[in-house]
């Protein structure tokens, strides 16, 4: 069974199902985490205390239901539309970022999310 967890973010939930990678594992080990959010464009962001190198795979453009982890801020990152550095409709992070996981529901709803309000991010019983 994969390992999910939620992260509630102000008044909003959604669980996430961790892939198998490194920065899934660290993510993990430091659960639960607790921060504050911050936005940029259709983005929300917070700061974590886990730091990783790039994966292979890491890239700046991503698409809606990919959870990544913004390298350079040790954040994890939750894009559901454009940035100030899109081009067009694309999701376009500031640097590349690690998908350490896939969203279960619609990432949009984090549109409802202001900077400042509460983070948590815990483990979901597995089964």
């Amino acid at each position: 069974m994969p390992r999910r967890v939620r992260i509630t973010i102000g008044e909003v939930a959604l669980a996430v199902e961790l892939l198998e990678t490194p920065t899934a594992a660290a993510i993990w080990s430091a659960l639960p985490i607790e921060s504050e959010a911050l936005t940029w464009g259709d983005e929300v962001y917070f700061s974590t205390p886990v730091s990783v190198e790039p994966e292979p795979e890491a890239r700046s453009v991503v698409e809606a239901g990919e959870i990544v982890f913004w390298i350079d801020g040790d954040a994890i990152a939750i894009g559901y539309g454009p940035t100030p550095v899109s081009r067009g409709d694309e999701i376009r992070l500031a640097s590349p970022a690690n998908v350490w996981a896939a969203a279960l529901g619609d990432v949009r709803i984090f549109d409802a999310v202001e900077a400042g309000d509460e983070v948590l991010v815990e483990a979901l019983p597995e089964g």
